[in-house]
């Protein structure tokens, strides 16, 4: 008498390995979105740190208190490209001595640069 003998995967071994890898990539997804968040801000302080050098070379060189954010940010002015990373909104003024603040970073937090 032959037994039958068979060499592939049962349904219920697949549904097993499947489930294993939606509870790896469950435990996974929040690690990644905190790196994520972590990257986004520091991308936006590099930003912050590039204005807040811009603004004092503007009001050393024009000897004035406050600046616009157009005057800092072009192709002929002191920061070329200012990249926004995750969705954040940088001040249209900039004054002497006042720390710089991003809101919307994430669309949930805010950051401030300075004193």
């Amino acid at each position: 008498m032959k037994s039958r003998h068979s060499t592939g995967f049962t349904l219920v071994e697949i549904m097993i390995v499947v489930v294993i890898i939606g509870m790896l990539a469950a435990l996974a997804i929040p690690g990644f979105q905190k790196i994520r968040s972590s990257s986004q801000d520091k991308a936006v302080l590099s930003n912050a740190r590039q204005l807040a050098a811009a603004v004092d070379q503007y009001m050393m060189e024009y000897g004035k208190s406050t600046v616009s954010l157009s005057r800092l940010v072009g192709i002929t002015n002191y920061v070329k490209n200012l990249d926004t990373v995750a969705q954040e909104h940088y001040p249209d003024m900039y004054t002497a001595g006042v720390p710089i603040t991003v809101t919307g970073v994430g669309s949930a937090r805010t950051i401030t640069y300075g004193l």
